[in-house]
C-alpha cells in the first residue's frame, strides 16, 4: 500500500502491516479524518501478504486518548451519529480483518483508544498503559462499541463500574480483569513481543487462521448448538482447500509444511 495519509501511518514491515495513529502532539485523538484514514487502509489490507496487524500510536505517551472533544464540541445530534456510525465501520473492519491483528498499548488508551484496542484480537500493553471509559465525565456515552465491547471481556458488573465512574485503570487491574493478554516492560518491548508473536504464528495455516476467527467471532453470541452448526460448515469449506491439502500431507511426509492461504 503506497496511500500517503494526513494522520495515520500506514506502513509495512517483514511481512506485518502497521496502523499508527499519528498526532503525538495531541496525544492521538480520534477525530473524523483519523477514522477515515484508519478505516481506509484496513479496508485496502492485501491480506495475502501479511501475517497479521499491528494498531498502535506515535510518541511515547499515548496509544490513542480518546475521540477529539475539540472537535466533538460543536457537532449536532445528527452529525454525533454519523461520527458514532463511522468509529463503528472502523472498529468492524479491525474485527472483521482475516488476519491476527494486536493493538499495542502504550499510555493512555481511554475512550475510542480503549475501544479500538478492544476491536483487536489482542491487546499487548507496557506497564505504563492506563485504560478507561471516561465519556460520562463530558457527558456523553462511549459510542465506539465500547458499551458492547468491554462487557465481553471483563464482564458486565465490572464494565458497568467502570463506564459509569469514568475511572481509569491501570495495566495490572486491565490484565487481571482480562482485558490485557500480555504485560511488557516498555514500548519497544510491546511492539516486539508483537512481532514475535505474529511471526511465530508462521508455522500455522493462515487461511485456518482467518476461518477460526470468523466462527469464533460468529459463534460468540450464539448457543453452542448454533455456532457448532458454523463450525461444522466452515470445517467443510476449508477441508477443500489447499492449505488442508498441504498440511495433512507433510503431517504425514513428517515435514513442515508450505502454506499459501488458499
Amino acid at each position: 500500500m503506497n496511500t500517503s495519509y494526513e494522520t495515520i501511518n500506514a506502513f509495512e514491515k517483514d511481512d506485518i502491516f502497521y496502523l499508527e495513529v499519528n498526532r503525538p502532539d495531541k496525544l492521538n485523538p480520534l477525530n473524523e479524518t483519523v477514522l477515515r484514514e484508519l478505516l481506509h487502509a484496513t479496508n485496502n489490507i492485501d491480506v495475502s501478504k501479511y501475517r497479521g496487524v499491528i494498531l498502535t500510536g506515535a510518541g511515547d505517551q499515548s496509544f490513542i486518548a480518546g475521540a477529539d472533544i475539540e472537535a466533538m464540541s460543536d457537532m449536532t445530534a445528527q452529525e454525533s451519529t454519523a461520527f458514532a456510525e463511522l468509529g463503528h465501520s472502523v472498529t468492524l473492519a479491525l474485527e472483521e480483518l482475516p488476519l491476527p491483528t494486536i493493538a499495542c498499548v502504550h499510555g493512555f488508551a481511554l475512550g475510542g483508544g480503549c475501544e479500538m484496542a478492544m476491536s483487536c484480537d489482542f491487546i499487548f500493553a507496557s506497564k505504563q498503559a492506563i485504560f478507561g471509559q471516561p465519556e460520562v465525565r463530558v457527558g456523553v456515552i462511549p459510542a465506539f462499541g465500547g458499551t458492547q465491547r468491554l462487557s465481553k471481556y471483563i464482564g458486565l458488573n465490572r464494565a458497568k463500574e467502570l463506564i459509569y465512574s469514568g475511572n481509569h485503570i491501570d495495566v495490572d487491574t486491565a490484565y487481571q480483569w482480562g482485558l490485557v493478554n500480555r504485560i511488557l516492560n516498555d514500548k519497544a518491548s510491546c511492539l516486539q513481543a508483537a512481532v514475535d508473536y505474529l511471526h511465530a504464528l508462521k508455522k500455522c495455516g493462515p487461511l485456518a487462521i482467518a476461518r477460526c476467527k470468523e466462527v469464533m467471532n460468529a459463534g460468540y453470541h450464539l448457543s453452542n448448538r448454533d455456532g457448532l452448526r458454523i463450525e461444522a460448515t466452515i470445517f467443510g469449506d476449508i477441508s477443500a482447500s489447499n492449505d488442508r491439502r498441504e498440511g495433512t500431507r507433510a503431517f504425514v511426509e513428517k515435514r513442515k509444511p508450505e502454506f499459501k492461504g488458499n
